[in-house]
């Protein structure tokens, strides 16, 4: 039995070598054929190969990319330099888009700033020397003024100037006697230096003006501005000009120095109107007088009085008054309906001011599409037979700079200006005349 056993054990063993040893050498000798590949170590390790080629494509991208920038930003920095030599008509082209900038600035009338004039017109504007007033030329104001409330009115604008003044100043009132009598002893008490006043009678410059029917509530004194170029004297060749229910807040040589911006046949300085009055549409059969677009406001006006002379300001002004009588029948808004209708026949008259010269608070007001920022007034204009009644949202800021002045002591004004030569008062020994000029005030010209 035992034998039996160990002879079956050998015969599977041979029977197993058989079959196993030609199957090994069989796999050994294909194994040739093959490349095992390795086990991989991470879930990333099988797409490697095909990420590292990505990473290399976009690596490229982003040089070919970084090259086309510096190519794009080598070229817009030599666009924006200027051409080494430039020809005439470069030259023309570039100063007729100036002009154009400065035409839609001016027609638009929103101010609305200077500095926003010296932006669009470039780095070039650094080097041209803007226009300033010597601080000892004297500054010529003008301002028609009458009755009490008239007196009450124009003694705060006064105060208002003489706080913000740098330069000697020049007023010419045409009054009626008791305005006068209210303003020499005014400043007969305030005693400021280098301030001259001059006094024309009003009842003399009446009959220039009766012949016009006027609805306004300022009477037949808001038609005076119209003869300033006779009433003022002959040699006065600028005048500022101001309501009485003007209020400033800054310097009025800054004012001044507009003039030196005239152009061509400009003689009028004006803001324009801050209300829809001459666009016809405040309500029902609403029917102004004729004006260039929204018209302009007379509240503030810059005269050119020698150029006016020369072109017969006031045969113009009377044959266009006569003119739009025939239809319109009367004034609506004094003088300014008649400076209007002048413009609107000749718009080369008018040099347009910055909206902020004369921010109007009129009823129906637009202005404060103009204020946007309080520090950019710098003249109030209370234009609305409210006065400081009217509805405004902003009426108590404005309010309290009117108050302010209202309530200022004129002693404290007695500011002397320091620099300037002292002057003698030529007005002094003035005597009426046919034009009703009245003495001026000699005790107020006391020497610097």
């Amino acid at each position: 039995m035992l034998g039996m056993c160990r002879g079956r054990r050998k015969f599977v063993a041979a029977s197993l070598a058989l079959i196993f040893i030609p199957a090994l050498t069989w796999l050994y000798l294909s194994s040739a054929n093959f490349t095992v590949k390795p086990l991989p170590l991470s879930p990333l390790d099988p797409q490697s190969s095909v990420l590292i080629g990505a990473a290399a494509e976009h690596q490229d991208l982003e040089l070919q990319l970084r090259d086309v920038e510096e190519h794009n930003h080598v070229l817009r920095r030599e666009i924006s330099l200027p051409p080494r030599v430039a020809t005439h008509s470069s030259h023309h082209s570039n100063s007729r888009q100036g002009n154009q900038l400065h035409t839609h600035s001016t027609e638009e009338g929103t101010g609305d700033s200077e500095a926003k004039k010296g932006v669009a017109s470039g780095n070039s504007s650094d080097c041209v020397p803007q226009p300033v007033v010597n601080k000892c030329e004297t500054i010529h104001i003008a301002i028609v003024c009458a009755g009490y409330n008239a007196s009450r009115d124009v003694v705060t604008l006064v105060k208002s100037v003489l706080f913000h003044r740098r330069n000697p100043l020049h007023f010419h009132f045409i009054t009626d006697s008791i305005a006068r009598k209210i303003l020499a002893d005014l400043f007969h008490t305030w005693m400021v230096p280098a301030v001259h006043v001059n006094f024309y009678d009003a009842d003399e410059l009446k009959s220039e003006v009766s012949w016009i029917p006027n609805k306004h509530y300022s009477g037949i004194y808001g038609l005076m501005k119209l003869v300033l170029t006779k009433t003022l004297p002959s040699d006065l060749q600028k005048v500022i000009v101001l309501d009485t229910d003007i209020t400033f807040a800054t310097d009025i040589a800054e004012l001044w120095v507009v003039f030196h911006k005239f152009k061509g046949q400009q003689v009028l300085g004006l803001v324009e109107n801050q209300s829809d009055w001459y666009l016809g549409n405040l309500w029902k059969n609403h029917r102004p007088w004729p004006a260039l677009g929204r018209g302009f406001n007379t509240g503030v006006i810059l005269l050119l009085l020698d150029r006016l002379r020369k072109l017969k300001w006031e045969q113009m002004w009377r044959l266009t008054a006569e003119r739009e009588l025939m239809s319109m029948l009367s004034t609506s808004l004094a003088d300014q309906d008649i400076f209007n209708a002048v413009i609107k026949q000749n718009p080369f008259l008018v040099h347009q001011l910055p909206c902020f010269w004369n921010v109007q608070l009129s009823d129906h007001t637009r202005s404060e599409k103009c204020y946007k920022d309080v520090s950019d007034l710098k003249v109030i204009h209370w234009n609305s037979p409210k006065k400081l009644r009217v509805k405004n949202k902003h009426v108590e800021f404005f309010r309290n700079l009117y108050l302010t002045f209202l309530e200022y002591d004129g002693n404290l004004l007695r500011r002397e200006l320091f620099g300037c030569p002292s002057e003698t008062d030529h007005n002094s020994e003035n005597t009426s005349d046919a034009r009703g000029h009245l003495p001026a005030v000699p005790a107020i010209f006391s020497g610097l």
